[in-house]
């Protein structure tokens, strides 16, 4: 029997109260990017909700970090759709004790309940009711990663050799407080920058010191230099930290770069840039290395433009309209979309405030958005 997309959109209309039971649990648990217990936690919650239907998860084992889950309704040849979820969150352990899930009328509250645990409810419901639906044109999978608010250093691998299998990837990030999807990404890296220098009295032989301090704050002035707001690049020395003591020519200096970029072709541009700038001796006596702490790829626009359509065409279909939004943030579709496979974001349920105590979900937009999500996946198609 071939699929049956209304059978699956009519069964998830009646799920909203399990779909907020499954939030509610999962936001009540602390999943810290550094937490790996907590992190494994949430992924048992959704590997018991899933595996109730029969749908098996192949864990892949990570040190330090949150396992990596795969998960997977079969259908006939071909590649997969391949949906995207992150557990972790940025806040510290403890906050769900203190301050947990609640709701009022619309809103739910809670650390993480947008960014993004209501997106791990969608991909979960997703796939139970595509376990529903009859025989599917291609496989569906869900890969469940543990570290993406910190970079995705353990994830990246995973999420690439996945992608590089599928036909299109769906990430339900939240959706925007505007209702709208992303369609397009920044780039972002985090960089570290560490100055040795020479120490000295500062009164009584100051000629003999060389200044990290001050060959980092030269360093600085032509980093900032490369910002390219036409371009869309931008760079910014947020942190600093350097010296021991006023009267101490400071033998050692750090700073922390963030640069972003919207084109993939600017990223090595920009590298090669801030390798330059740093290697330079700014004062004899002085040196600096560079250290990468994180590093997302951008999703460029004309890598969602057919998956874009198709999803516009199904939540019309489903009474409610979408468009397109281009956000400066980050997230794991930058790598899918850079190894040129057809990538969506945004298509979590609707929420904002994130990363603050005040991050809400719009908790009438669990079941269209998951029905959206499956009347898509369904008609991506061979041509995508």
């Amino acid at each position: 029997m071939s699929a049956n997309p209304q059978q699956a959109l009519d069964w998830l209309a009646d799920q909203r109260p399990a779909m907020e039971a499954l939030l509610q649990r999962i936001v009540d648990t602390d999943s810290n990017s550094y937490d790996k217990a907590g992190v494994d936690a949430v992924g048992a919650l959704l590997a018991a909700e899933l595996e109730a239907d029969g749908i098996l998860l192949k864990r892949m084992p990570v040190d330090g970090f949150g396992d990596v889950m795969l998960a997977e309704v079969p259908g006939a040849a071909g590649k997969p759709v391949l949906l995207l979820g992150h557990r972790d969150t940025v806040f510290p352990k403890g906050t769900a004790t203190t301050r947990g899930y609640s709701r009022d009328a619309n809103l739910a509250y809670g650390p993480g309940v947008a960014d993004m645990k209501g997106g791990l409810v969608l991909n979960c419901f997703a796939l139970k009711a595509l376990k529903r639906a009859g025989q599917l044109p291609y496989p569906v999978q869900v890969l469940y990663t543990g570290d993406e608010e910190i970079g995705s250093g353990s994830a990246r691998t995973h999420i690439e050799k996945a992608a590089r299998g599928a036909r299109a990837v769906l990430n339900t990030e939240p959706g925007r407080a505007s209702g709208n999807v992303v369609s397009a990404r920044k780039g972002g890296a985090t960089l570290i920058i560490e100055v040795s220098g020479r120490a000295a009295h500062a009164g009584v032989n100051h000629a003999d010191g060389a200044s990290a301090i001050e060959a980092l704050a030269r360093k600085i002035v032509k980093l900032h230099a490369l910002t390219d707001y036409p371009a869309g690049i931008t760079t910014n020395v947020g942190l600093i930290s350097g010296g021991t003591s006023s009267n101490t020519v400071a033998p050692s200096a750090c700073a922390r770069l963030d640069v972003r970029f919207i084109e993939l072709k600017h990223w090595d541009q920009i590298l090669s840039a801030i390798l330059a700038i740093v290697a330079e001796e700014e004062l004899i006596g002085t040196s600096a290395i560079l250290k990468e702490a994180t590093t997302f790829l951008p999703m460029e626009a004309h890598h969602s433009e057919r998956l874009l359509r198709i999803y516009q065409q199904q939540a019309l279909a489903l009474g409610f309209s979408v468009e397109g939004e281009f956000t400066g943030g980050c997230a794991d579709s930058g790598f899918t979309a850079s190894l040129g496979i057809p990538t969506l974001c945004g298509l979590g349920p609707v929420g904002g405030k994130v990363h603050t105590d005040r991050e809400y979900l719009e908790l009438d937009t669990l079941v269209p958005r998951a029905q959206a999500l499956v009347a898509t996946i369904l008609a991506v198609g061979e041509g995508i």
